[in-house]
């Protein structure tokens, strides 16, 4: 069974098919949000550790940290400023972590501080990328992400997004890095815009798990780009990619709609052994003015349960954002 591990200073967590699904907080991400990049430019990180805050207290497996900031400062120093803002999340929070750049220097930047095992968020079937990224996973013993596009961009043809993604786990392993330390993002498409991205996904999703045995994530809300009402549509995507073979998604975990979504998901895949996690949160269930549910925080992946990480002892948390 394919299992990828993630940690912080203290906490393991593992991403696979019998595991918990892993929400993967998106909202350390200065990308369309401008007011977050300028403070950040100023050294101003108040937003940075309430996004932190909250997430955790919402229930993210991990949390995804996300410096640039060049629509604002194209001056702006980003593997100085991921490094910052790697430090004061790590202090903040004991979940494990992804470091998200598109900066070669950012990414190694931040591994150098990093605690734990963090999860290097990307790389794409572009060679300059391959030669650049791939030695600092192996050198570094961390998991990557794979987005499945190369130097064509993005193809509408899913059958070429999977073969981009065959192609840089066949490059991984030329590096010493195993299948199970890859992470592969098929790339979900606005459905708005292409009636049958929900299908393409499904089908991809599949073919991942079952012939190149990988865990898989994407940029959750894309799939919902342009439409009114999003985070239902969001909502209703959850279970279906998980019951085609989704083992994380990078979301914003304080929306309780979706969140409800993934922890309902996992009662019925079976990885919330007991519904331990589902009556943890919802005992006190109180229906709230807009319908949801008005739940205690507790993590989706809360330590030392069924649906946990495990505790560690010594020195060891995309086109659309909505």
């Amino acid at each position: 069974m394919t299992r990828t591990i993630v940690a912080s200073a203290t906490r393991e967590i593992v991403i696979g098919f019998d595991q918990p699904f892993c929400v993967i907080g998106e909202r350390i991400n200065p990308t369309g949000r401008k007011k977050l990049a300028a403070e950040m430019v100023a050294g101003n990180f108040d937003t940075v550790i309430k996004d932190a805050l909250e997430q955790a207290a919402a229930g993210a497996t991990m949390l995804d940290v996300n410096a640039g900031v060049t629509a604002v400062d194209p001056n702006a120093t980003e593997p100085a400023l991921l490094v910052k803002t790697l430090e004061i999340v790590q202090g903040l929070v004991d979940l494990p972590l992804s470091i998200d750049s598109s900066v070669t220097a950012a990414i190694e930047a931040a591994l150098k501080v990093a605690k734990g095992r963090p999860l290097v968020n990307s790389v794409t079937g572009e060679e300059e990328k391959l030669e650049a990224i791939l030695p600092l996973v192996k050198k570094y013993n961390v998991p990557v992400v794979a987005i499945s596009n190369d130097e064509t961009g993005i193809s509408m043809d899913p059958d070429v997004r999977f073969a981009v993604a065959k192609k840089i786990v066949e490059r991984c392993a030329d590096y010493g890095i195993p299948a199970h330390d890859v992470v592969v993002d098929p790339l979900v498409m606005p459905i708005g815009a292409l009636g049958d991205a929900g299908r393409q996904v499904f089908a991809l999703l599949r073919r991942l798990r079952e012939e190149l045995k990988v865990n898989t994530t994407c940029g959750l809300s894309n799939i919902s780009f342009g439409l009114p009402h999003r985070h239902g549509i969001n909502a209703a995507f959850i279970p279906m990619v998980i019951g085609a073979g989704m083992t994380s998604a990078i979301m914003n975990p304080c929306r309780p709609q979706e969140m409800e979504a993934v922890r309902g998901a996992n009662v019925l895949n079976g990885t919330d052994e007991h519904c331990t996690t589902w009556i943890k949160t919802y005992k006190d269930y109180k229906p709230s003015e807009g319908g949801h549910a008005v739940a205690a925080p507790v993590a989706v992946n809360a330590p030392g349960d069924a649906a946990g990480g495990r505790r560690r002892g010594g020195r060891e948390a995309r086109m659309a954002r909505g």
